[in-house]
């Protein structure tokens, strides 16, 4: 048996009561009316901890710790009116200090959670100063309230017996791994990944196989299921029970890109990870891959000249150990492409939390976070963050993103100051998606008339495609679409220029564009996906990685994707979209998966349009649109559509009407806002746009440039020429030479 002393500070308050926290760990503490009864409620703690989760408890690094009070000057800031003024207030904060075992100094500060290292002991007050300052800076005199002065802080000891002696640790450097990799069981490492909550049978299967079999594991799981987070604890708990000089370096971190990074010419990455498995034997370490796929995608041209392909020999006769990571689709992917490196590992999967296990973890997070940072959150609060995540991201794992989501909303109110409850968490999921409030409440109602009426004032002329369109719209709010397929399928069809492409961003202003970012229209003009290998460029480019709107539907699924002249595509690109269209899915021969279950797909077609005779400028409506497009398209293709969008030809009336709307979005123009100048016309200009804007090949697509031509150009030489022009009406009027006059 071995003896861990684990430092513990207890202060006491001007109301008598007593608070103690683990130096190394100031998120666990108590409280109570005396120091013993602090330091009993402590030692529960850990011996909870020694039973149940070992691998949490202190590690016991700091050496000879000491407590000095050291006096910081803040400016806590506040605000009246206008004004932030400040005014200096001298804390006494409590820094307890001591060395490691490396010898490298470090600093905790527990009542404010500080922990920082140093070298030199001249440095500590210093240093303490700096982080204090940093830590209150901006704050309010409430918050700096917080950390006001103790009426006196002692420094005390509890006492851990650990199953193993623990030996001195002697650093060592390694030129090639510290090239490439983190090591897992450095403090400032670990802290980067969050605790894995609820995976204490995964934890310790992770160790047996580890520690026992000495085996190679892949951990298999959805994204976002906790496969880091259980590889960082399974990690730490090895390191610590393991005695010898290496204790806290045996698993190292790395990626395919960092193995291979700055290795141009040929043989470098080879002979770097030679010496990196060399570093590794010589204390039984092990490499941690974040990404099994990478290393069969990396290295070579392909699969058999990769990175996973040199380093199979060397899993395989046990030279090396791996623990690799990849989701289900990424393992299929890799079995097909390199089954000799997946045969090396044994498979380990992580299944994903049900409803009551993702509460549960929600809760822990939640407590922690808000004891930590001494938020106060509503008892609604991880309710409503689990709805907003399984109603509008029914495919991301949990915890994954609803963790890191609820993490940041903590942190957030701890800056801020405010309180956490649901009306909170859905203003921030509103300003990440885009979704309007009234989408994700459940108690706004929207009626189909309010979206219909958006949707016709940005459409004009095209009545029966706004009120489809704003269907999509209703049936996303009642919750009543398919949680597995894309919110809608939709194919507009009819001639060009008939306002197609503006249903679909007019579309995404509404459902998307009431958050942080810009434009959530991502536009593909499938001309460009004809021919051989169009199934392939469409979702990878030349070298393998994401095309650019994969990447673009990654980084922000709620968007709507507009696939322009869907006809002119490759046949292989409609098999392609089959499953997108089926299962919201789309993988690429690497099994790595897009979702598209919070997008809207919109198809153009000109398909039908030609039959008319008429092409969007006064032809006469009537064309069988969908029967042009069930003959040109697959049956189960057509089947997976939810809806075939006529647009018709545009009359004049519309015409004229969409003519005077751009005169009108002309007017608020910076430049005349600006002087206060307004603008005012007669019929004959907008029949003189209307007519200049429009062609029978092109529908409405010249307006703006008529507009530019006619209206434009001749307001900017007026105003160019008379500079002096402010608060006035311009009244634009045909002159007998048909030319705009004033």
């Amino acid at each position: 048996m071995s003896v861990t002393r684990v430092p513990v500070l207890i202060w006491r308050d001007h109301a008598g009561l007593f608070t103690g926290a683990l130096v190394e760990q100031p998120e666990a503490a108590a409280v109570g009316t005396s120091p013993r009864e602090v330091l009993s409620q402590l030692k529960q703690y850990l011996t909870w901890l020694q039973r149940n989760q070992p691998w949490m408890l202190p590690e016991g690094e700091m050496e000879k710790p000491a407590l000095t009070r050291v006096q910081v000057e803040v400016r806590p800031e506040y605000v009246v009116g206008r004004r932030h003024p400040s005014s200096p207030l001298k804390l006494t904060v409590p820094c307890v200090h001591g060395e490691m075992s490396s010898a490298l100094r470090v600093c905790s500060i527990p009542p404010m959670g500080l922990w920082f290292s140093f070298h030199e002991a001249a440095e500590l007050l210093e240093l303490a100063a700096h982080y204090v300052r940093d830590a209150v800076r901006g704050a309010s005199p409430a918050r700096v309230a917080r950390y006001l002065n103790a009426a006196e802080y002692t420094l005390d000891e509890l006492v851990v017996t650990t199953p193993r002696e623990r030996k001195p640790r002697t650093e060592r450097t390694y030129e090639a791994l510290e090239g490439i990799a983190e090591p897992l069981g450095e403090r400032a490492v670990r802290r980067q990944f969050s605790r894995a909550w609820e995976r204490d049978r995964e934890v310790a299967e992770l160790i047996e196989r580890v520690k026992r079999d000495r085996a190679n594991v892949l951990l298999v799981g959805a994204p976002g299921v906790g496969k880091t987070s259980v590889l960082v604890s399974a990690a730490r708990e090895v390191e610590r029970q393991i005695a010898g000089d290496e204790e806290r370096r045996r698993f190292w971190l790395t990626n395919g890109s960092r193995l291979i990074a700055g290795t141009p010419y040929l043989g470098q990455w080879e002979e770097r990870l030679e010496n990196v498995i060399v570093e590794l034997q010589g204390f039984h370490g092990v490499l941690c891959v974040e990404n099994l796929l990478e290393l069969v995608r990396l290295g070579g041209h392909d699969a058999a000249d990769s990175v996973g392909a040199f380093v199979a020999p060397y899993m395989s006769h046990r030279e090396l150990q791996v623990i690799a990571e990849a989701t289900p689709e990424e393992l299929d992917a890799c079995r097909r492409l390199l089954p000799g490196l997946v045969d090396a590992f044994q498979v380990m999967h992580v299944k994903p939390f049900d409803a009551t296990g993702a509460t549960r973890v929600l809760d822990r997070i939640a407590q922690a976070g808000a004891r930590d940072l001494r938020v106060e959150t509503g008892n609604d609060l991880v309710h409503g963050v689990y709805r907003l995540f399984r109603r509008f991201r029914p495919y991301d794992a949990f915890p994954g993103k609803a963790a890191g989501f609820l993490t940041e909303l903590i942190q957030r109110a701890a800056a801020t100051e405010t309180a956490l409850d649901t009306s909170t968490a859905t203003a921030r999921f509103v300003e990440q998606t885009g979704l309007p409030q009234h989408l994700v409440r459940d108690d706004v109602p929207l009626g189909e008339s309010e979206v219909l009426a958006y949707l016709s004032s940005r459409v004009i002329g095209q009545h029966a495609a706004c009120r489809t369109a704003a269907g999509v719209v209703t049936t996303f709010k009642a919750g009543l679409n398919d949680p597995a397929r894309p919110v809608g399928v939709l194919l507009f069809s009819g001639p060009t220029g008939v306002g197609k492409t503006e249903l679909a961003r007019a579309l995404a202003d509404y459902l998307f564009g009431h958050g942080q970012s810009g434009d959530r229209l991502v536009r593909l003009d499938m001309s460009e996906y004809a021919g051989y290998g169009a199934s392939e460029r469409l979702v990878s480019d030349a070298r393998g990685d994401a095309a650019e709107f994969v990447k673009r539907v990654r980084a922000q699924p709620f968007c709507v994707v507009l696939l322009d002249e869907i006809e002119k595509a490759s046949p292989d690109v409609f098999d392609m979209l089959l499953g997108v269209f089926d299962e919201g899915r789309l993988t690429d021969r690497f099994g790595r998966v897009t979702t598209f279950q919070s997008s809207v797909i919109v198809m153009t077609s000109n398909l039908g349009a030609g039959r008319n005779g008429g092409m969007g400028f006064g032809a006469q409506p009537g064309a069988d649109y969908d029967a042009e497009v069930m003959r040109f398209f697959r049956p189960e293709f057509y089947n997976r559509l939810d809806g075939v969008v006529a647009f018709e030809p545009l009359s004049e009336e519309i015409i004229h009407r969409i003519a005077a709307r751009e005169l009108g979005e002309l007017a608020k123009r910076e430049g005349l806002a600006r002087s206060g100048i307004t603008l005012a016309w007669d019929d004959s200009v907008v029949a003189l746009v209307a007519q200049a804007g429009f062609d029978r090949r092109y529908g409405a697509r010249p307006l703006q440039r008529a507009i530019e031509e006619r209206v434009v150009t001749p307001i900017a030489r007026h105003l160019a020429a008379n500079p002096d022009l402010r608060d006035i009406t311009l009244h634009l009027h045909v002159d007998d030479a048909g030319k705009i006059a004033f």
